[in-house]
């Protein structure tokens, strides 16, 4: 088990100017905030980031979508980081997502979400060296 995770708040959370209360939701709910910045993806890198959705049928909405606009990669540290991170932000339909959930309190739509989690153990540490290589 992996005690750090990836979040990533998307452009819509900026744009919204969602980023303090989203930080201040994650950090209430124990997590440490261990690396941080601020950056725009271009069309490639969010291709390179995103490739493993290569071929299904929301892959350049969402593309277009997270390189819109700026976005926060952030590393998080907790036990159980990626579990428990998954559980706090929702599942990704703000519309299903659990009451108190990030993206029940704040995503506008499936794609405009608000916030990214990874999904594993495996792919935070791969998504984590993507953002914040040694």
């Amino acid at each position: 088990m992996n005690n750090k995770t990836l979040a990533i708040l998307k452009p819509d959370c900026l744009k919204r100017n969602l980023t303090g209360k989203v930080i201040d939701f994650i950090l209430n709910k124990g997590f440490t905030i261990k690396a941080m910045k601020q950056l725009h993806l271009t069309e490639p890198e969010a291709e390179r980031f995103y490739a493993v959705h290569k071929g299904k049928d929301f892959y350049d909405e969402l593309i277009e979508y997270m390189s819109s606009g700026p976005c926060i990669p952030m590393v998080l540290e907790k036990e159980n980081a990626v579990e428990t991170f998954r559980e706090i932000i929702g599942t990704t339909d703000p519309k299903e997502a659990a009451e108190n959930t990030l993206r029940r309190l704040y995503a506008k739509t499936t794609q405009r979400n608000t916030v990214h989690g990874s999904d594993s153990d495996e792919n935070a540490q791969k998504e984590i060296a993507f953002f914040f290589p040694l």
